[in-house]
């Protein structure tokens, strides 16, 4: 099966740029891939365009599923959705950016191989998304809104509408539960003024936990509340209502963006504006995690309040609450790129992660802060692998193996199953190691990376979730989805790209 489709070529008013919903290029390419082969927004960010690199993984990875599905006697879509089709990916990808993904010859024409290759971990996803059922997707609209980009930027999506029911609950949790290995996710938003702004409100992020740990009688979700200090007086009645109505699990903010007075944003070390709240969660509220979108500057919020300096002395003023911070502070991948093309040799910087795993050496008592990986690691590993596994040892050996967490910021990404595959297939490259003194990315590191910190940080129970009771919806619908001899995972990713 071979397609000579591209991309129309695109005319672009200046200082803008071609956007396409990444499903919708590839459903008119017909190129659902395994593993993306450019970066997906969660839009939050502006994707970079496609690389030289990863186009050339995408022809190699469409040349082996032609050829390997001849072979097996199916065609190139039915491979890609196979195990042995996400195996090829990461062979692709070794051939392009050289070795560092661990994949046997075999598991390329056998399931079984795969099977037998396979380390199982409890995977705790801490950052998921979906949108509220008739919301409109975020993002500003003279960039994200798909019909303006229809008319200016993407002809081929001319007349035509993403379907709101692929950002819904019932595919997000296809997507997330049905065709991944994921044990436990914890859903999160965006806050604004009105619930009516949010792609989707505190109450239904905790309808869908409630749900989805209702069908499956066991912990399957948690979920996020909103946290706006810069709100003052609204933002503390905000959360008491999320805390002891809605019962949520952990406070999600945006440092970058501005929401009371400061449109630009806030600051957590801000005794006047943001301590009130973090006293109020402490003392009256008992929540201690407070999740924080730190780096991915380019974008929807202000850049320099997304900076994750202010972190030194509110961590140090709250030793009982806990700071995760999402995306490990990662400003953005193409400031990193050149570094890594040199593998690192000449200069190690990577924005603001550095300066993070820096601030952590200096500040020992940092020991409450975390390191979240959602969107971050998925950017790094299909862009510049040796920047994936640069990132992960420096925050690895800054805050320790027990400080990072696993999220992916699926369902922007599709099913976050290619992420997962890419981490427990990842090796940390000898000269790295050699270099910088990076360990081995071993099976106990990844256990804990994976699920074991959050389960720790959350008060969840790996073991209960490694086994569930029969009763278990989700576990059942996963079995009979299977034994039904067809699994198709769709290999879609709905965040957006460059066209």
């Amino acid at each position: 099966m071979s397609n000579s489709k591209t991309v129309p070529a695109i005319r672009k008013p200046k200082n803008q740029c071609g956007w396409m919903r990444k499903h919708e290029l590839d459903d008119y390419l017909d190129r659902h891939l395994p593993i993306p082969t450019q970066v997906v927004s969660n839009e939050e960010f502006i994707p970079i365009p496609q690389t030289k690199k990863q186009r050339a993984v995408e022809k190699k990875l469409l040349d082996m599923g032609s050829r390997i599905s001849k072979q097996l006697g199916i065609d190139r879509r039915q491979f890609f959705r196979m195990t042995c089709g996400m195996a090829a990916g990461f062979v692709a990808m070794n051939s392009v950016f050289g070795y560092f993904f661990k994949v046997d010859a075999a598991e390329l024409y056998d399931a079984a191989a795969v099977d037998a290759m396979k380390t199982d971990y409890f995977i705790f996803d801490v950052q998921t998304h979906h949108v509220a059922a008739g919301r409109h997707f975020i993002g500003p609209a003279d960039v994200f809104d798909t019909r303006r980009s229809a008319g200016q930027f993407n002809p081929v999506l001319k007349g035509k509408e993403p379907k709101q029911s692929d950002f819904e609950l019932e595919n997000y949790i296809k997507e997330v539960f049905l065709d991944s290995d994921t044990n436990v996710a914890c859903l999160s938003g965006i806050p604004d003024l009105t619930e009516a702004k949010m792609i989707i409100p505190p109450d239904e992020m905790a309808r869908t936990r409630n749900i989805v740990n209702e069908l499956t009688r066991s912990q399957r979700m948690l979920c996020h509340g909103f946290f706006s200090p810069d709100l003052g007086t609204k933002n503390l009645d905000n959360m008491h209502h999320q805390a002891e109505t809605l019962k949520i699990d952990a406070w999600k903010g945006y440092t970058g963006q501005g929401l009371g007075a400061d449109k630009d944003g806030w600051w957590m070390d801000d005794e006047k504006i943001t301590y009130p709240a973090l006293e109020y969660t402490r003392d009256k509220l008992k929540i201690r995690n407070v999740c924080l979108h730190k780096g991915l500057a380019i974008g929807v919020f202000n850049e320099a309040h997304c900076h994750p300096k202010d972190m030194v002395k509110v961590s140090k003023d709250f030793p009982e609450l806990n700071f995760l911070l999402y995306h490990s502070g990662l400003k953005t991948v193409e400031d990193a790129l050149p570094a890594a093309e040199d593998g690192f040799r000449k200069n190690p910087y990577v924005p603001w992660v550095s300066d993070l795993c820096e601030y952590r050496r200096k500040n020992p008592y940092m020991t409450n802060v975390y390191m979240e990986l959602g969107t971050s690691f998925g950017t790094m590993v299909v862009t510049n692998p040796m920047l994936g596994a640069h990132v992960l040892g420096m925050i690895i050996q800054a805050y320790g193996d027990d400080h990072v967490l696993w999220g992916t910021d699926s369902i922007w990404w599709g099913s976050p199953q290619w992420q997962i595959e890419a981490l427990r297939r990842l090796e940390m490259p000898e000269s790295l190691m050699k270099q910088f003194g990076y360990a081995q990315l071993t099976p106990e590191v990844k256990a804990k990376i994976f699920g074991l910190n959050a389960a720790r940080l959350y008060g969840i129970n790996p073991q209960a979730k490694r086994n569930p009771v029969p009763a278990d919806y989700i576990d059942r619908l996963r079995k009979q989805y299977r034994e039904a001899g067809n699994p198709t995972p769709s290999n879609t990713q709905y965040g957006w790209v460059r066209a």
